[in-house]
């Protein structure tokens, strides 16, 4: 009978990279493995299918040789898959590409590195754009300066545990179904400590709220983050320390509104400033500065004070002030004032003085005369 095409038989296409095919036979070999089809000679013929397919695929030289010339360039190769010599073993390929779903990974592991923790650090609008350096204090696990992490009492050591050799896994096999866990005794740590410590009751960590200065660069916005390497949690068994990462929030401010690297702010004026001309004075985050207000100016015009925003905290230009103007209704008027403003209401009969007025109408009598259409 002949041979299906390996690729075929994972079911994945030609093209594909190592990751993929092993990603393939996991999913091919789970579905047909003898232990979870009993007595089933359909579903065991097709488990060792995948298995030669996955051992020439992942193969380099074997894999070019199947690409060109098909089965009868790795028949020799692959031993006539598994039934002749130089196949491999299925349960080797088999743990190989399911060992790290069941806590796999061979010999014992090193000591691992400690949690990464984070920080919200709130600052206001002025040392976002300017900087700041400030001092935090971050409860977090540090390394026992009893025993120097190790978690066992002055003048003893951990030893190897005797029910996994040090190894940290033990490993059961069914038929050729290998599992490999964690050691129930040492709890993977491939040591046991017979005498702990009496600071850290054999953790080799406590809990310690330690003070850290941070210094926030000029330009930062909400949502930055600064790394302090080594600040983060210490590791278990003497592990390195995890980072800490603290995150940026800039509060908001009653004056300016931060859009990226330029500031918005609103500048109230008055009405004969607006219709007159005139010049005042504006805030900016490094003083007062001039704008000169032109005449006839109206409600919402923005006015632009180049390189007064916020010089980006990763580089490039400065940012702008942008200015807009909003005209006040004068309030709380004497009686003269009201008679003023009547004669100048008077005087300004007619379109001239309200060009957006004659626009805005006209705009809206040709609505209502569409809606009649």
């Amino acid at each position: 009978m002949s041979k299906r095409d390996y690729y075929e038989v994972l079911g994945v296409s030609k093209g594909v990279d190592g990751k993929e095919i092993k990603k393939a036979y996991r999913r091919v070999a789970m579905k047909y493995h003898p232990d979870r089809n009993p007595d089933d000679a359909s579903a065991e013929e097709k488990f060792k299918e995948a298995s030669e397919a996955y051992q020439v695929l992942m193969d380099s030289d074997k894999r070019n040789a199947y690409d060109q010339f098909g089965h009868a360039g790795v028949d020799n190769s692959a031993g006539g898959g598994f039934g002749g010599g130089g196949g491999g073993n299925f349960s080797d390929i088999f743990g190989d590409v399911f060992g790290d779903i069941f806590g796999g990974g061979r010999g014992q592991r090193g000591p691992q590195r400690g949690s990464d923790l984070r920080y919200n650090l709130d600052i206001n609008l002025e040392e976002a754009v300017k900087g700041t350096t400030t001092k935090i204090r971050i409860p977090s696990l540090v390394a026992c300066k009893t025993c120097d992490g190790s978690g066992a009492k002055e003048g003893s050591k951990p030893v190897s545990c005797t029910t996994c050799g040090g190894v940290g896994q033990v490993r059961m096999q069914q038929g050729l179904f290998a599992v490999q866990q964690a050691c129930p005794n040492c709890r993977g740590k491939g040591k046991m400590i017979s005498d702990p410590c009496g600071t850290c009751y054999g953790e080799g960590r406590v809990e310690e709220t330690k003070t850290l200065s941070v210094k926030v660069p000029p330009g930062v916005d909400t949502g930055d983050r600064i790394r302090l390497g080594g600040e983060g949690e210490a590791g278990p068994d003497g592990g390195p320390a995890g980072d800490l990462y603290v995150q940026m929030s800039v509060r908001s401010h009653s004056i300016f509104e931060r859009d990226g690297k330029h500031l918005y702010c609103e500048v109230p004026i008055s009405m004969t400033d607006a219709a007159l001309g005139g010049e005042l004075e504006v805030p900016t985050l490094e003083g007062r500065v001039k704008l000169k207000i032109p005449a006839e100016t109206q409600t919402g015009k923005l006015f632009r004070l180049r390189g007064k925003g916020v010089s980006p905290v990763r580089g490039g230009s400065t940012g702008d002030l942008l200015c807009r103007v909003q005209v006040e209704t004068p309030v709380n008027l004497t009686k003269r004032q009201k008679e003023l403003l009547t004669e100048l209401q008077g005087s300004l009969e007619g379109d001239k003085h309200s060009p957006r007025k004659k626009s805005w109408f006209d705009g809206v009598k040709n609505f209502f005369d569409e809606m009649k259409i």
